[in-house]
């Protein structure tokens, strides 16, 4: 810790210093002292863990100075660890590149809590460095390179070195599986335990997977694994009557959203106090450098490329819910033909019965219920076919899972495109704000 913050404190590198809740001269020591508190409250050992944590910032060379500097890397330590936790900043002017290096104690300073690293802290801290700087109007990496060969790489690289899911392994256990051409599905299981996976045969003949450290098993079909992952298609595979299946990509990085500004006049109009007013500020500040955010990463550079992508984004999402819609109504009418088909197939005899008793009264009395059955039945299959002729039950059957399928993966398109659009209008919507074309929007909002 000592030789860490003495690198940073270095005379010869150092072009401003700032701190929170400790003396950067005497930080080892204060850092220490709220850890040897947290161990006389609580009893966990000062040893355990990380002692404290680091994070580097850097900036355009002759973009700031290193006053400016120090203060957007307090700024960002501050938002980091939202206050509750000890920090200093150095800033370093030895490089072309103004450089601060941030020191926080791993241990807050009310003892209530330890920070600890989480899956894909990189990458929000580097989001949250990149908001900052946006709102200072900074520049900001678009497309950063790999550092070094090593672990250590960019949030970009990161993405990649999570491992897979569970459902991935398997479909990539599948995928390899079937690249060394087995005999049957036999073989084919064969080789997927020669992979390291417990082959697991359920009732109705449903096969799953256990791999190693995996505590529930996944099953082979494709409402779980995706289109082609089916027990039949993996067959046909096989058998040479279709190709691979392909490897859907799994999502990476969750989603921001982009929220509307707020009208603050409007808002104050309406009895809040100045400070709602400070942080509405504060709030609409965040949300335009979001907005900014969002236009650098789609390289969006004029007004009429983002009107354009917004009205694709709306466009495509109305598309999909079409989409969308067309499937399940051919689903609902596939599922309630089946369901017709086995009521008619059931009731069948019992009309037949009818007729041979020449539509005798009693005999409709004792069996009212299978007759009334049997007529809506064959109304429903009339109306659905409208004359045309009813296919067999074997092929109601693999429509009815194809279109579940379909309209699975419409459902998941129709998600992606729905939060893709929500994020493009509220995007225009501030830049709208910001420019002052209102006029439009308002009367849109009138009309509905």
């Amino acid at each position: 810790m000592e030789d860490r913050f003495t690198y940073g404190l270095n005379p010869e590198k150092l072009g401003a210093v700032s701190s929170y809740l400790c003396d950067p001269n005497t930080a080892p020591a204060e850092f220490l002292l709220v850890k040897s508190q947290c161990l006389a409250e609580t009893g966990r050992a000062v040893s355990r863990g990380a002692l404290f944590f680091q994070i580097r910032q850097a900036f355009l060379p002759g973009e700031v100075t290193a006053e400016e500097a120090n203060r957007i890397g307090y700024e960002t330590a501050m938002r980091w660890t939202k206050g509750k936790y000890q920090f200093f900043v150095c800033t370093h002017t030895d490089k072309a590149h103004i450089h601060n290096h941030i020191y926080f104690n791993a241990t807050a300073f009310d003892r209530s809590r330890k920070f600890h690293n989480f899956i894909g802290s990189s990458f929000a801290l580097r989001r949250l460095s990149d908001r900052v700087c946006i709102e200072h109007e900074l520049s900001v990496i678009q497309n950063p390179c790999q550092h070094s060969k090593g672990r250590f790489l960019h949030y970009g690289q990161w993405i990649g070195e999570k491992p897979p899911s569970a459902k991935q392994r398997v479909r990539l256990a599948v995928l390899a599986a079937l690249e060394k051409k087995p005999t049957d599905f036999a073989d084919f299981l064969r080789l997927m335990e020669e992979s390291g996976f417990a082959v697991k045969h359920g009732r109705g003949g449903v096969i799953s997977f256990l791999a190693p450290g995996q505590e529930k098993p996944t099953r082979l079909r494709a409402s779980t694994l995706g289109v082609g992952f089916d027990p039949e298609d993996i067959k046909a595979v096989i058998a040479g009557e279709r190709p691979l299946p392909e490897l859907p990509e799994e999502p990476t990085v969750p989603p921001r959203r982009v929220n509307l500004i707020i009208d603050i006049q409007e808002r104050m109009a309406q009895g809040k106090g100045p400070a709602y007013e400070r942080w509405a500020k504060v709030y609409n500040l965040k949300q335009m450098a979001a907005a900014l955010q969002y236009l650098q990463e789609h390289h969006l550079t004029d007004y009429a490329a983002l009107t354009a992508s917004t009205e694709a984004a709306v466009d495509h999402f109305h598309k999909l819910s079409d989409e969308l819609r067309t499937t399940e109504e051919a689903l609902s009418k596939t599922s309630e033909l089946m369901a017709a088909t086995v009521d008619y197939a059931k009731t069948r005899p019992v009309f037949d019965g009818y007729k041979a008793a020449r539509y005798s009264k009693k005999y409709l009395a004792q069996h009212e219920a299978e007759l009334a059955t049997y007529r809506a039945a064959k109304d429903t299959m009339n109306t659905i076919l409208n004359g045309a002729k009813l296919p067999k039950i074997e092929i109601l059957k693999k429509s009815r899972r194809e279109l579940a399928g379909q309209k699975k993966e419409l459902y998941a398109e129709y998600r992606e495109a729905q939060r893709q659009m929500r994020e493009a209008v509220a995007v225009k919507a501030n830049i709208d704000h910001l420019l002052g074309i209102t006029d439009e929007r308002e009367n849109k909002a009138q009309e509905r």
